[in-house]
């Protein structure tokens, strides 16, 4: 998993691994002040190790404000106290490195904090010589600075609003697609671009593997504020955001070229052609991207706060899009959850009667695609989405700017407060927040204080002490898909074909490599169901229930016992599913 990549012949190791993602603030307090910490983390190693994952990416954890929990960052070269300190990153890294497990840091380049001391002396004077840091405009022609309509252009930021902010000492709006207090960089300036250069081989130096880049396809503006881009969102469709990245490779990584260095581009609005042009290892730009496809499928007409439910041919379609569109040149990181999205168990599956075997075949049907599999905090246990009583539970930027703007009558598709309530409990961002449920006690072992954001109601059973144990627990699920990734070339390299593509309810597909054959397939319902598939003598390589043990042969008859199927005389070939049953066949 370690080994550095020699030459073209050799695939890079992060395509057989699987990265975790830390998010710090709820992964485990280590001093009862109810926020979780570096030393926390440290705490917790033997999970992550026993799980077996590669790398862990920690999500923010550089001094900030906290406007927006961490992706507002005041200082990049310093560890929030609110987290620890630097010596105590230090440890984490030799940690990890000890254990066998790569760190790869979140980089939030494309917006500071406007307390970063680049901001606050951009913000000081229109002569001053940061000003051209960040990306000032006076305002529109006619109109009045600060008034409704003065903005440069008619840019949305991406949580609600317009993206510009009046400042009325220097008389002139600044850019902030996010967050009132998060600027946006102007990377036109080199000298921002070499500022950020200089602090990534900073962290470099100081042991980290690599980077997740937030937003990064954003860093690229469109030159014409007034053209037929200028009303909307941005998204990332800026004229050199491949330069920008070329320019980030040579100047970083290439310094590094033994430390295998691991780059991953969080990319809102990309294309399937674009994200081609971003993984080509000939390129040189990153390694892979997040893609937002699929996880917009269940938005309705007014966004994410409109949910509607999910059509799994729309699914297989957006996923099997991307497999081929990859499948030459280029690489997927494929996820369900992250610290932006909400639990996948209920979002996709069914956190109810159903909930360990949804939890599993939703992990199956994920971590069997070609690609590199994340894995968010809590996922591996099945955690949930939260109960909300009234919006005063929120408190994700997000979430409470979507339902003020509901209130005030403007919110997208005219949504009411109480449709947009409804949105966040099912799609808000605290739900995947929420600290994770290491035990049944009253804070379920993340901290012996109050939690920043309450634990779920469900931890007295839903927690990692109850499933480590339990062999047919979703961790232990988790553990055998890790596992058959790093054991089965064919996981990691195969080929990747789509079968049964106009069914409502089960998820098929065909892995091939080096005259290896699967076939996986998912019964993604709440009914048993049979898949019309000729898999007569396949060995059940892992499967989610009892009805398909590990080891059965399937269609033939050649072992007895649970999950046998053999068709009658006038029975068409195929395999029994039970309700979210899934298994993977060879």
């Amino acid at each position: 998993m370690t080994r550095p990549v020699k030459d073209a012949a050799t695939p890079p190791w992060w395509q057989s691994a699987v990265v975790y993602q830390v998010y710090p603030r709820s992964f485990q307090d280590s001093d009862g002040d109810g926020i979780g910490d570096i030393p926390g983390i440290r705490r917790r190693l033997d999970h992550l190790q026993r799980l077996g994952v590669d790398v862990v990416w920690l999500s923010p954890a550089y001094r900030s404000p906290q406007a927006d929990n961490g992706y507002d960052i005041s200082d990049y070269q310093d560890v929030d106290p609110l987290f620890g300190s630097l010596d105590d990153l230090d440890g984490l890294i030799a940690d990890l490195h000890r254990r066998g497990m790569k760190l790869v840091m979140d980089l939030v380049v494309n917006h500071t904090s406007d307390e970063h001391p680049w901001f606050v002396q951009s913000r000081a004077s229109s002569a001053s010589s940061k000003r051209d840091w960040y990306v000032w405009r006076p305002p529109r022609a006619g109109h009045v600075g600060g008034e409704p309509g003065a903005e440069p252009n008619g840019w949305r930021s991406y949580f609600s609003g317009p993206a510009w902010t009046w400042d009325e000492a220097t008389g002139e709006y600044y850019l902030r697609l996010f967050h009132t207090k998060q600027p946006d960089l102007n990377w036109e300036n080199p000298d921002v671009r070499e500022a950020v250069w200089s602090m990534m081989r900073w962290w470099v130096e100081r042991g980290v593997d690599g980077f997740r880049m937030d937003v990064v396809n954003n860093i690229s503006k469109p030159i014409d504020l007034t053209g037929p881009e200028a009303d909307g969102f941005v998204y990332g469709f800026g004229p050199k955001r491949h330069e920008y990245l070329q320019e980030m490779r040579r100047e970083v990584f290439d310094r590094y070229p033994d430390r295998d260095l691991l780059t991953v581009g969080e990319m809102p609005g990309v294309t399937i052609e674009d994200a081609v042009l971003y993984t080509d290892p000939a390129r040189r730009e990153v390694d892979m991207v997040f893609q937002f496809e699929h996880v917009g499928l269940d938005h309705g007409p007014g966004g994410k706060f409109d949910p509607v439910p999910l059509d799994l041919r729309a699914l297989r379609a957006s996923l099997g899009r991307w497999q081929d569109g990859l499948a030459a040149v280029g690489w997927n990181a494929l996820y369900w959850d992250n610290h932006d999205q909400p639990r996948a168990v209920s979002r996709f599956g069914d956190d109810g009667e159903h909930w360990r075997e949804s939890a599993t075949a939703l992990a199956t049907v994920l971590h069997l695609h070609r690609g590199t599999p994340y894995v968010y905090q809590g996922e591996e246990l099945g955690m949930t989405n939260v109960p909300y009583a009234s919006i005063d539970d929120a408190q994700d930027v997000e979430s409470l700017n979507a339902y003020a703007e509901a209130v005030a009558g403007e919110a997208p598709g005219g949504l009411t407060p109480e449709r947009v309530l409804d949105g966040i409990r099912a799609m808000g961002r605290d739900n995947a927040r929420t600290p994770v449920q290491w035990d049944g006690t009253e804070h379920a072992g993340f901290t012996t204080g109050t939690p920043w954001l309450p634990v779920a109601p469900n931890h007295t059973w839903l927690n990692a002490q109850a499933q480590y144990d339990d062999p047919r627990s979703v961790f232990h699920h988790y553990r055998r898909l890790i596992a058959l990734r790093h054991e089965r070339p064919v996981v990691a390299h195969g080929d990747l074909t789509m079968l049964l593509p106009d069914d409502e309810y089960l998820y098929a597909f065909e892995r091939t490599f080096a005259g290896e054959r699967l076939v996986v397939v998912a019964n993604l319902s709440g009914e048993r169901r049979r898949a019309p598939l000729d898999v007569g003598g396949m060995r059940v390589v892992l499967g989610n229930t009892e009805h398909h043990a590990t080891g059965t042969i399937v269609g033939g008859g050649v072992l007895a016992g649970a999950g046998l199927d053999r068709p009658g005389d006038d029975e068409e070939p195929g395999i029994d599913l039970d309700p979210w049953e899934a298994v993977v066949l060879g």
